[in-house]
């Protein structure tokens, strides 16, 4: 693969220490619990109104709350200790009880009633629409059993299946090919920032930049989170400075711009995530976006975006050009996005990779002090994990095709994960093939006979391990052993499930979801369920919505359309991520949230890049980390304010 001057560049923000520690003490146990009984409601609040948790906030708030009580007892955080924070916060705001909030809707919403398939979404997923668990909104009824089980039973099988084949490719890419893994240096610095020594800070850089991206975030989230809270508990209606989710321009721009969905959020974030990112990655987004922009108003002249109609706002205009246009033509850039991640793994093992190869015995020898575990147990925890999922898909869903399940867990997942590992060793990018799932269960409808949407909701054995390969090197990066990734998951496991059910239980109890009182989930979540719906009345007898949606002509203009794109630009010497940004932004693009990443993109490239230099590209990540935090800073004291209010309205005095 031709190397990129960009990617280089994030290659070489970090090397790889020499020397590993755990990081796991009695300071790890209690910031589990602090996490998850702390950080979560606010997390899954902030979801739910304006459709981001606390994220990364949630990790740095942590780490400074810990770092400020071990100055005061006269000690300081290692960095592996830092990092098994930062890790532990991460897999506390993956939240799986709220996943049970969805589905609740899910059996409740309209878009159910309309394509009728209330009575068939099954018992397991959510209790039936009569049930008194939804009357009562709690999930403390014995209706919900069953789901909670399967919930708790995929969990376990899901935090095992981890150090499975991710784990494995991550040795075979990492250790063996040597592959550079250009973008895990980003998350990596972050949490190096925090772990200097008071005498650092004093003369470092790092400290400075995350107390500035601090106080900006702190500023931002006063406006944009806390004042609606706040002013929601005084009066009729919150006051919004700044409107959530974003400023609607769809019926003002109707007239010169129809069929294209228009508008702007101003989530200051997003300037800060611009300069983050690769710059022409974020230039071919807004390349993708300014031809969606001149391609929709003539599809609509020519009869191809037909359901939309003046008038239509954001969500109502995006699914209606889904239904007539970009469902298929976004599958068919999927599949070029496929195809041509197929096409540089192919060449980088005609041109040897990037990076000097290491031997085929350091797959077994793994650097001393690391705390790897053998590389033969990871294999059988991945073979565990998929015999475990095709069980639990052939009983939940006994009327369809084993062969799938074996296919789905033994071939595709392997090969796939496998060339995602090598594309983000060397080129940073995760490589996905669309609908192939979906591809396969309207396969097993027509040619095997299964009727039914169950099949939807049962935990198939498809993944693309891939990803995981980064965060691995991630772990390295900070000099953390990986015994101390494993102790911090059989302490962290519990409390996420206990504290997801209980707050999970409180948002619900507090408001209908969604409602008034979760904007962002009022806004987008019936969108979000006719899309997923849509896709699931393809296994059904009739003439599936799905099939009336479905165009093999748009499926085939947009995989050659964007097989050909890629060429032009790979032809004139253009950058890796600007390939791969254009071809992704050719599908239906929305200019809400990528305004502002395109301005923080230009401000970081052509003021902060050329001010500061190569030292840019490490302050950036430092600097939204800070944001992030005075973020969530603003975002709990919000939350916790709202929830107690609410709560104390509910006693009876």
């Amino acid at each position: 693969m031709r190397e990129d001057r960009e990617l280089q560049e994030y290659r070489d923000l970090l090397q790889a220490p020499s020397a590993f520690e755990e990081g796991f003490d009695w300071k790890t146990v209690v910031g589990a619990v602090f996490i998850g009984f702390l950080m979560m409601p606010g997390s899954m609040y902030l979801q739910l109104v304006i459709g981001t948790g606390i994220g990364p906030a949630a990790r740095w708030v942590t780490i400074i709350l810990f770092a400020e009580l071990a100055k005061r007892a006269y000690s300081e955080l290692k960095q592996q200790e830092i990092f098994l924070l930062y890790y532990m916060a991460g897999a506390a705001l993956h939240t799986p009880f709220q996943g049970l909030l969805w589905n609740q809707y899910l059996v409740q919403s309209d878009a159910a009633r309309m394509l009728g398939l209330v009575e068939l979404i099954p018992a397991w997923v959510a209790p039936p629409l009569d049930s008194p668990a939804l009357l009562e909104r709690s999930l403390f009824h014995r209706d919900w059993l069953v789901p909670i089980l399967l919930l708790i039973g995929t969990q376990i099988i899901t935090r095992i299946d981890q150090f499975g084949l991710g784990y494995a490719l991550y040795r075979i890419t990492s250790d063996v090919e040597k592959l550079p893994f250009p973008m895990a240096p980003v998350a990596a610095l972050g949490t190096m920032a925090l772990a200097e020594s008071r005498e650092e800070r004093e003369t470092g850089w790092k400290w400075r930049v995350f107390a500035i991206g601090g106080m900006i975030g702190l500023l931002f989230g006063g406006v944009y989170v806390l004042l609606p809270a706040l002013s929601g508990l005084i009066f009729t209606e919150p006051v919004r400075l700044i409107p959530i989710p974003w400023v609607e321009l769809s019926q003002h721009t109707e007239a010169w711009l129809p069929a294209v969905a228009t508008g702007i959020q101003l989530d200051l974030g997003l300037l800060f995530v611009g300069m983050v990112l690769p710059f022409w990655a974020v230039m071919g987004g807004l390349g993708g976006l300014l031809i969606t922009l001149i391609a929709n108003p003539i599809l609509h002249r020519h009869g191809i975006l037909q359901r939309w109609h003046p008038g239509m706002r954001t969500v109502e205009t995006v699914f209606a050009n889904n239904f007539d246009f970009y469902l298929s033509f976004g599958i068919g850039l999927g599949l070029a996005i496929g195809l041509i991640g197929f096409w540089h793994v192919a060449k980088s093992f005609r041109g040897g990779g990037a990076g000097s190869r290491g031997r085929l015995q350091d797959l077994f020898r793994p650097p001393p002090g690391r705390g790897d575990i053998p590389f033969w147990i990871s294999i059988a925890i991945y073979l565990f994990s998929t015999v475990s999922y095709i069980l639990l898909c052939v009983w939940l869903v006994p009327g369809f095709p084993v062969i799938f399940f074996l296919l789905y867990g033994f071939l595709y997942t392997p090969i796939l994960s496998y060339i995602t590992a090598r594309m983000e060793g060397i080129a940073g990018q995760f490589v996905s093939l669309p609908l192939v799932r979906e591809a396969s269960f309207i396969a097993g409808a027509k040619y095997f006979g299964y009727q039914g949407i169950e099949i939807w909701y049962a935990p198939i054995p498809i993944h693309n391990y891939g990803g995981a390969t980064v965060g691995f090197r991630e772990i390295e990066l900070t000099g953390t052993s990986i015994r101390g990734i494993i102790k911090s998951e059989i302490v962290v496991f519990p409390v996420v499930m206990v504290a997801s059910l209980l707050f999970s239980q409180f948002l619900w109890q507090l408001a209908p979801i969604p409602s008034a009182a979760y904007p962002f989930a009022q806004e987008l979540w019936h969108l979000q369920a006719l899309n997923q719906l849509l896709m699931q009345t393809s296994t059904l007898e009739g003439d599936s919505p799905f099939f009336q949606a479905l165009n093999w002509a748009f499926v085939g203009a947009g995989t050659v359309l964007g097989v050909a794109t890629y060429g032009v630009l790979s032809l004139f010497g253009l950058p890796v991520m600007l390939v791969y940004g254009l071809v992704r932004g050719l599908g239906q693009s929305t200019p809400h949230g990528l305004l502002l990443e395109v301005a923080g993109a230009l401000l970081g490239r052509f003021l902060f890049l050329r001010r500061y230099g190569a030292r840019w590209r490490q302050y950036a990540p430092v600097l939204l980390a800070g944001f992030s935090c005075g973020m969530g800073l603003t975002g709990m004291f919000a939350m916790g304010v709202t929830l107690i209010h609410k709560s104390l309205s509910r006693l009876a005095y």
